[in-house]
């Protein structure tokens, strides 16, 4: 068997349906041409273990919002403003392996010393299904969700009730309940 070339080439259509499909289900980026050129090369050496998202892209919580205007900014830094947007954010932090945001975001009680994540995983929707407090004037809060995804050939659902705290004008992750 002979060595796969290491460039493949790619009509601008099959470009386009290609980039399509990993929005809808990866919620990969792929950066066009600079000139948009018709029959452009796309590397085929493997893929980054994880995904990575422009900010103009859906968020991977599937809020409806951009990634830079709804997760983006919490993984860099910003606070939650509800139990329920860090909940997203930390589900968006599954799918892009930000290991150190869910970390960060874990209440330090509860925390483990380190977070090894599988990037054979592929987290592919988040759907809340119930949510109590977690808003001003409220410091704890509970969301219940289900989030879906692929491991290989395989698909499956973590059903779970998360209870965040707000501590220090910042919401943290606890536990599941």
């Amino acid at each position: 068997m002979g060595t796969p070339p290491s460039k493949l080439a790619i009509d601008k259509e099959n470009c386009r349906k290609y980039v399509a499909i990993l929005h809808r289900y990866s919620f990969v980026t792929v950066a066009a041409g600079a000139n948009g050129a018709d029959n452009r090369q796309m590397d085929s050496s493997p893929t980054p273990a994880w995904p990575q998202i422009a900010d103009e892209a859906r968020c991977p919580c599937l809020s409806g919002d951009t990634y830079g205007l709804c997760c983006a900014p919490l993984h860099r830094g910003d606070p939650a403003p509800s139990a329920e947007r860090l909940m997203r954010s930390r589900y968006s932090a599954f799918v892009l392996g930000l290991a150190d945001y869910l970390l960060d975001t874990w209440h330090p009680t509860t925390r483990p010393e380190s977070l090894q994540l599988d990037s054979g995983i592929r987290w592919f929707r988040l759907d809340i299904l119930s949510r109590r407090n977690g808003i001003l004037p409220h410091s704890r809060g509970e969301v219940e969700f289900s989030a879906h995804f692929r491991d290989g050939s395989d698909v499956g659902t973590q059903h779970e009730v998360s209870e965040f705290l707000k501590q220090d004008g910042r919401w943290f992750y606890v536990a599941s309940v």
